[in-house]
């Protein structure tokens, strides 16, 4: 399999992040693709040109992080990163929403901040930062519930280590204890290490 990927992506370390946790990042060669840039292989695997995107050995491409990450998990019997009983799954998939949410709204503050600044609209930039801190809000009054065992605890953790690493000025840390205590022990994790951006 080929993961067609940037290293910075978020939504692309949530993947690697996932794959070694379930002990089939040997199975994907990791293929940088530059979204920007609409590289044809990417265009082929996905028509909205955004990564990552998982070509199957059979050629067939799935794309978006939620959808290759439920299909690597079907990939061995264990460990069980989605767990399918009724109302675990339905946290569990609720806690990644608020992560991918988390992580468009500060992919969109860094493109923002990267347009000239007399093209940059304050108002869009408050209401993502709004709703960044909103999503760490909501984190930080459930962080007990999250692990890096799942799914869930997984986005999150590709959520907060973006932030640091591309909004480290939101000091987000300062406003969630618990869950910033939450995050120093994830971010020792090998799946969190392996996968930080060079």
């Amino acid at each position: 399999m080929q993961l067609l990927c940037t290293l910075t992506s978020p939504f692309a370390r949530k993947v690697r992040m996932f794959a070694l946790a379930k002990g089939v990042s040997d199975r994907i060669e990791l293929v940088p693709s530059n979204p920007l840039d609409d590289p044809d292989a990417l265009l082929r695997i996905n028509p909205l040109s955004k990564v990552p995107a998982l070509v199957l050995d059979d050629g067939m491409g799935l794309y978006d992080s939620r959808v290759i990450c439920e299909y690597l998990d079907t990939l061995m019997d264990a460990p069980v990163l989605i767990p399918r009983q009724s109302d675990q799954y339905w946290n569990l998939m609720r806690h990644q929403a608020l992560a991918d949410g988390l992580m468009d709204a500060a992919v969109n503050i860094v493109f923002e901040r990267r347009r000239p600044a007399h093209e940059q609209s304050p108002s869009w930039m408050l209401r993502w930062e709004d709703k960044v801190r909103r999503a760490l809000q909501a984190l930080d009054a459930e962080q007990a519930t999250l692990s890096l065992q799942r799914l869930d605890g997984i986005a999150a953790a590709a959520a907060l280590a973006y932030l640091d690493f591309r909004l480290p000025d939101l000091d987000w840390a300062g406003h969630c204890p618990l869950l910033t205590q939450w995050w120093k022990q994830a971010a020792q994790a090998r799946c969190v290490i392996e996968t930080a951006p060079a």
